[in-house]
């Protein structure tokens, strides 16, 4: 089979040999948030990301609808399309949106709903507005995907917990400290961690943390401990890498995840068990 075949998707069943559970696809002439902290000067495209899965023996993937695109996922569920059985998606979306359009977006391969909360003032997620909506992910099976820094997720994943929907935390919590036990905001959510609640963490772009292989270790033994295991653990690519494309690539983030990951069974139920799991591919 040629690298060009492998990017097709097949009636056959694709074997799972592993997920990337985070990356970005876009292209510069699409329309753009008004309200923005970047905007790409160069195309990513879904075959380039297939590509790359493909030259490091992983076959299936989660694209995440990059926050300056907004609200419109459909460059991702263009995607989604062509390669039902290769890619899922976490899409971005107002709390007002009808039970229609997320019934379309989950016939596309949506299975979770992005929130961006860097830099962000939080949102009332008690109101009836955020709880229906959360609700109505829950009913789905959906994920709400989460980009925050750790300081205070403590303090309203309880309230999006209420609603019954599994949450994912965005790339170690987003911390520039390491994750500190010492630290009352940190230990409150390892606390959340420990109690069995619904929240997965992405042991992904340490390098928006600038944490250096050591101290990611580090952090994933803190995650570890708290969770009592690796079960609530996912790797991603966060290919394309926005920002840091001078600093890192595809193949430096993979040859990073096996030096973070050399037990071969921990490696094989973050790459493949628990996503398998959670996304239901």
């Amino acid at each position: 089979m040629t690298k060009h075949d492998s990017q097709k998707d097949t009636s056959s069943p694709i074997v799972i040999t592993g997920i990337d559970t985070h990356a970005h696809i876009f292209r510069t002439d699409l329309p753009m948030a008004e309200q923005r902290r970047y905007a790409p000067e160069y195309n990513a495209q879904a075959t380039e990301f297939l590509a790359q899965l493909a030259d490091h023996n992983i076959s299936h993937g989660v694209l995440v609808q990059p926050s300056f695109l907004g609200t419109d996922n459909g460059f991702m569920l263009t995607a989604l399309r062509e390669h039902p059985q290769r890619l899922k998606g976490i899409a971005v979306v107002d709390p007002s949106i009808s039970d229609a359009e997320l019934d379309e977006l989950g016939k596309a391969g949506v299975v979770g709903i992005r929130l961006n909360l860097i830099k962000k003032t939080l949102e009332d997620y008690t109101a009836p507005l955020w709880q229906s909506f959360f609700s109505k992910l829950a009913q789905r099976n959906w994920v709400v995907e989460i980009q925050r820094e750790i300081d205070d997720l403590a303090s309203f994943l309880p309230a999006i917990l209420k609603s019954g929907v599994e949450i994912i935390i965005d790339h170690f919590g987003r911390t520039l400290h390491g994750i500190q036990t010492s630290n009352p905001a940190h230990r409150d959510f390892l606390d959340l961690l420990s109690s069995g609640a619904p929240i997965w963490t992405k042991i992904s772009a340490a390098y928006r943390c600038d944490a250096n292989l050591e101290q990611a270790q580090t952090m994933l033994a803190t995650l570890r401990s708290a969770y009592g295991h690796s079960d609530f653990l996912l790797w991603g690519s966060d290919w394309p890498n926005t920002q840091f494309e001078a600093q890192t690539d595809y193949p430096n983030q993979y040859r990073f995840m096996e030096a973070l990951l050399p037990n071969m069974d921990e490696r094989n139920k973050i790459l493949i068990t628990n996503p398998s799991k959670l996304f239901a591919f």
